[in-house]
């Protein structure tokens, strides 16, 4: 815009000899008055702008003054009435719209000085003239504003475009480490109890039984590899058997393994959404999981418990030595992974322990 403003500064210099019959009489203080001019309006304009509201308003001033001056010496010529347009533009870049209206409204007043009807006509042509060129202006001035407030809004997105991949790529990340875990942990433990089991009993158990616990611990090895897989390719592979029976399975195993697990379920089972079902599986597992690993139980008991219209609640009970920490800890990849997975679906985990009177694992989720 200030290039543009240059450029009209010096063409309406350059038509000062035009519509005017005094020119040739008044040349030098014509020239001089519009040399002043175009020096305040290239140079001037470019210091005042960005400054305190005062400069504006000291160089609309001064311009007024000099243009009004410029008018009369050079004789009404045209090129001193395009300089003052080009006030008018800058006020509108420099000063508030209503100010910018005023100096428009005062720059017709240059004709009062010609006959009336003379002077009432270009009186007019210049108001209109200067009237459009605030309008102009002005949505210029808008466009510009609205570019830079694109600008910014853009910038803005781009940094929240690169805040969510992040956090997609950690909760994704997270993800995979909670799968590895409770799928992953769950089949390796199994696996480790029957290896113990077979090493104890191998100068005593007979070869069929010691071939049954290595064939068990290849089975669960081959689901290990799956989970592994399946994890690797972050795949979501809908689980082949519904929730009831796929908790029937794994107490089985866990049974198998040494630790006689039993499963109840209270009211009328129910189709509950895949993630629900996904994530009720994996806090049993890690239930179980930790009850192998930590508890020295001899009995579990899992309920899944369907007697609520809008939750499910799935109990994870053993009678062993109970949690001795006070209060109960909240750290450890299972317990953090499964409050992150559960609390996801708007659940709530809470684990209930007494020392020598074993933990209970609650998990309710909307279903």
């Amino acid at each position: 815009m200030q290039r543009t403003l240059s450029i009209l500064t010096v063409v309406a210099c350059a038509t000062l000899p035009l519509g005017s019959s005094m020119f040739e009489q008044r040349l030098v203080p014509t020239m001089l008055l519009g040399l002043a001019f175009a020096v305040l309006a290239i140079a001037g304009f470019r210091f005042v702008e960005g400054r305190d509201r005062a400069f504006a308003v000291v160089y609309a001033g001064i311009q007024l003054a000099l243009g009004f001056a410029l008018f009369w010496v050079s004789g009404a010529a045209v090129g001193s009435v395009l300089l003052l347009v080009v006030l008018v533009a800058q006020s509108v870049l420099l000063l508030p719209l209503p100010a910018a209206v005023v100096v428009a409204a005062v720059i017709p007043l240059v004709h009062l000085g010609m006959d009336w009807v003379a002077g009432l006509r270009e009186g007019l042509g210049t108001l209109a003239v200067t009237i459009f060129t605030v309008v102009v202006t002005e949505l210029f001035v808008r466009e510009q504003r609205a570019r830079a407030a694109l600008a910014a809004v853009n910038e803005l997105l781009r940094g929240y475009a690169a805040q969510a991949e992040q956090l997609a790529v950690t909760q994704e990340r997270n993800r995979v480490a909670r799968d590895f875990h409770d799928g992953l942990g769950h089949h390796l433990t199994v696996v480790q109890m029957l290896l113990q089991a077979a090493r104890a009993q191998i100068h005593t158990a007979g070869v069929e039984r010691l071939d049954g616990m290595l064939a068990k611990a290849q089975d669960q090895s081959k689901q290990a590899l799956a989970e592994v897989r399946r994890s690797v390719a972050t795949l979501r592979e809908p689980r082949p058997a519904p929730l009831v029976d796929a908790l029937r399975t794994l107490a089985g195993e866990v049974s198998d393994a040494g630790v006689p697990t039993e499963l109840k379920v209270r009211g009328a089972a129910r189709p509950v959404r895949a993630e629900v079902e996904e994530s009720l599986f994996r806090a049993a597992q890690e239930g179980l999981t930790n009850v192998r690993k930590h508890a020295d139980a001899t009995a579990v008991t899992v309920a899944l418990d369907f007697g609520h219209v809008d939750l499910v609640r799935l109990e994870v009970r053993d009678d062993g030595r109970g949690l001795l920490e006070k209060p109960l800890p909240d750290s450890g990849f299972g317990l953090v992974g499964l409050r992150e997975r559960i609390a996801g679906l708007g659940g709530r985990v809470s684990v209930d322990s007494a020392a020598g009177q074993g933990v209970t694992l609650t998990v309710e989720v909307p279903g």
